[in-house]
């Protein structure tokens, strides 16, 4: 793939930081700026940073398609804490003369991405982009898990136009669906209509509130662990931590939650792409948000760092296995537990058409789900599941 084709390059001149020169051991010494004079071998990154400075289908936040250098501005001076990960800034995508024509741009370069090994950080932008993340996988006929953190759920009406609020019903019906499960992060039930809360469980989809998660935040973990891609809106943010959205409320995660869950998201060996969105520079106050967003990308990279590939059960003496008889379950529940990263599994049956062949879905679950099986109870992570992948 030619990238000048589709790139528009960044410079730490062009990101205008005071007093760069000066900054030793930041951010912006370390990640090569793609420059189209200077041909370089993709396959030699970890990461690339994209900014996409489209938001032609925002709703009520036309200033996002700022966002992207205003990042870039405040992770580039953040300390350089670990030199074995090898970041790209690619720059900023060219929008296309239809928003079609952006959203074709991003999948194809999101897919030579995946396909090359090399984690897109996509900057955007408004929240409508993650469709264009998503249709990479369609691109690369792999099914995907997809989460999104979110206080919405950003359904839409399947005959109506896309838009950042709505885009996920297209999502849900684009043929062929490449999509195995979504999962929602932080929906706060007050933005949501009681009919998109019934229509995420009839699609047996994942949806958990923020105050779940705030109680123990840790829960999100082996929801993250599963995701291909995650989605970050970035009003799912309380307003007085990141006050840079128009549609953030008082309500959210706090900034060291967001930064943790961050770090669980970059810990996933099955992800392979990442998005923020709806970051509105013009509603900022003393550079608030982007500092926190930056925060966001230093730890999702902190969290890349100490993956642990333990996720393929490849040795199984890496492993303790738990086999537990639970009333109302078909057989008994076999969880995992890894010595390495001390994260767990549960296996979930997958039966033929016939019943006479059974395969096993390895579903990251946390020591929480394995207590319940003590205790005669099956998680609702297990149920919902196990009805999914049985229907």
């Amino acid at each position: 793939m030619d990238l000048s084709l589709y790139f528009d390059p960044v410079s730490v001149d062009s990101l205008h930081i005071p007093d760069a020169e000066t900054l030793t051991g930041r951010l912006l010494h370390y990640i090569l700026m793609y420059d189209p004079e200077a041909p370089l071998d993709i396959q030699e990154a970890d990461m690339a940073i994209i900014g996409v400075p489209e938001s032609r289908n925002a709703y009520q936040n036309p200033s996002c398609s700022m966002a992207p250098d205003e990042i870039r501005s405040q992770f580039y001076q953040l300390y350089n804490w670990r030199k074995d990960v090898k970041i790209i800034d690619l720059g900023n995508i060219r929008i296309g003369k239809t928003i079609e024509d952006t959203y074709q741009v991003i999948s194809e370069v999101v897919a030579y991405l995946i396909e090359n090994k090399v984690i897109p950080i996509i900057l955007g932008g408004s929240n409508d982009l993650a469709f264009a993340n998503y249709r990479a996988y369609e691109r690369l006929e792999r099914v995907a898990n997809v989460v999104a953190i979110d206080p919405c759920f950003d359904l839409g009406d399947e005959n109506a136009p896309i838009r950042s609020d709505g885009y996920v019903t297209k999502m849900v019906l684009q043929q062929p669906n490449f999509l195995l499960n979504y999962a929602n992060i932080g929906y706060q039930s007050y933005m949501n209509s009681p009919e998109s809360v019934n229509m995420m469980e009839s699609l047996f989809f994942e949806t958990y509130r923020v105050g779940l998660m705030r109680m123990n935040i840790e829960e999100v973990e082996p929801i993250v662990r599963n995701a291909d891609m995650v989605s970050l809106d970035i009003s799912a943010v309380r307003r007085p931590d990141a006050p840079g959205c128009p549609h953030s409320s008082s309500n959210g995660f706090y900034g060291e939650e967001i930064c943790q869950i961050a770090k669980y998201v970059g810990l996933s060996d099955k992800l392979s792409s990442f998005g923020i969105y709806e970051y509105d520079p013009t509603l900022d106050f003393n550079n608030q948000t982007s500092q926190m967003i930056a925060h966001i990308l230093w730890y999702f990279v902190e969290g890349f760092l100490y993956r642990q590939n333990d996720g393929q059960f490849k040795n199984k003496n890496d492993y303790r296995q738990f086999n537990i008889s639970v009333s109302g379950a078909l057989d008994e529940l076999v969880f995992f537990h890894s010595k390495k990263s001390d994260r767990w599994w549960v296996v979930v049956p997958i039966y033929q058409k016939d019943k006479e062949q059974v395969q096993h879905y390895y579903l990251p679950c946390s020591k929480r789900d394995y207590l319940l099986a003590c205790e005669d109870k099956i998680s609702d992570r297990w149920w919902r599941t196990y009805h999914k992948l049985n229907q």
